[in-house]
């Protein structure tokens, strides 16, 4: 092309994944090519304004153990949800709105609500901007855990058990949820429906730790699920990537292997302690790694996802492969598990960048 390609790259956002999506978002404006791409950093405050942010990728990273945010003095802008003017404006207070042009796709580097679970997707395809990743429906289905095992369920594929614990339910009829949980068995897994980065997970190994455990994951999120334990589990993970033709693809399996104090992957351990080993490729039978790939792929169509989404298994010591989770718009940053799978599958982090944009290009938006 004559002219480059317009990226908006969209980070920060409502929920409490804030920090991790500018740590990501970091990664992807250090990766697009600035002889290629035109590009428009735009930051989403905690409280929603949308903020004209520096092109400066250093700053989004933690520094001496403090995350970063978006910097809320930026000048505010505004996307019209309006396919026949999809430019962004500047409103300043008491001044005429000034366009900024036109924008031709958008990377939505946002994690959690009002992000990934379908609101920005919604109104891009209202605004007629293509983006990045999955629609308004895999998003939303993918973002709540409770909506997200009954399609795979639908789907035929095996998970571990697990109770869907409602507001309403928790504080009407207490004492029937937790009667409904115990028949999970102990240890079992809380956290909040609708969150990421492991934030508001408790491991329950003791019935009187239960509500303590759901009222944490409801910090997060009203909405709840209590899943059945696979203990001695390994945690694989495997990446779908679209190609060129539209078809989703698998990359190589890797392994989490939690290190240190920590028993489980969580957010200290996952951003803050580097207490986990990613192994890539994962040490798997042959056999058990192209069922996990198999599944991965089954998973992503199951959800109706596109563009890419990290999919996560347990592998149980029976050999039994247990899908875990979907995530639509998975991390970015250097450690994340996404671009290290594919860069092991032979796709570096510029071109994985490269090739998600491409493919919001060719997608565009509306019914497809």
């Amino acid at each position: 092309m004559s002219e480059r390609i317009r990226v908006a790259v969209v980070f920060g956002g409502r929920s409490s994944e804030h920090a991790i999506s500018c740590i990501s978002a970091g990664s992807v404006l250090r990766a697009l090519d600035r002889e290629r791409y035109d590009v428009v950093p735009i930051g989403v405050t905690p409280d929603g304004r949308w903020v004209l942010e520096a092109d400066e990728p250093d700053r989004l990273a933690i520094t001496d153990g403090t995350l970063p945010r978006v910097d809320a003095r930026g000048t505010s802008i505004v996307l019209a949800a309006d396919p026949t003017r999809p430019d962004l404006e500047v409103h300043e207070a008491n001044q005429v709105p000034e366009s900024l042009g036109t924008v031709d796709v958008v990377f939505p580097v946002l994690h959690g609500p009002f992000g990934e679970d379908g609101t920005i997707q919604g109104l891009l395809e209202m605004a007629g901007v293509p983006y990045v990743g999955s629609g308004v429906l895999a998003s939303a289905v993918a973002m709540d855990k409770g909506a997200m095992k009954t399609v795979f369920a639908q789907a035929g594929l095996e998970q571990s058990p697990y109770v869907v614990v409602t507001d309403r339910d928790w504080r009407r009829r207490r004492e029937q949820v937790l009667e409904q949980v115990a028949t999970l068995g102990l240890p079992v897994f809380v956290k909040p429906a609708r969150a990421g980065s492991s934030l508001g997970i408790t491991k329950v190994k003791a019935a009187a730790d239960l509500a303590d455990a759901i009222e944490e994951a409801r910090r997060h999120d009203p909405r709840v699920v209590v899943e059945a334990s696979v203990e001695a589990a390994r945690e694989i993970e495997c990446g779908v990537l679209v190609d060129a033709d539209g078809e989703p693809r698998a990359s190589v399996c890797a392994e989490i292997v939690v290190t240190g104090d920590h028993e489980f992957y969580d957010f200290e351990a996952k951003y803050l302690d580097d207490a986990a080993d990613l192994v890539v490729p994962a040490d798997l039978d042959p056999a058990v790694s192209e069922r996990v790939r198999d599944l991965a792929v089954r998973a992503f169509e199951a959800l109706g996802c596109e563009g890419l989404a990290r999919c996560d298994f347990f592998v149980a010591p029976d050999g039994r492969v247990l899908v875990n989770e979907v995530n639509t718009m998975p991390g970015f940053t250097s450690i994340s598990m996404f671009p290290r799978v594919w860069a092991e599958s032979g796709v570096d982090y510029p071109e994985l960048v490269d090739r998600l944009v491409v493919d919001a290009l060719r997608r565009g938006t509306g019914l497809r």
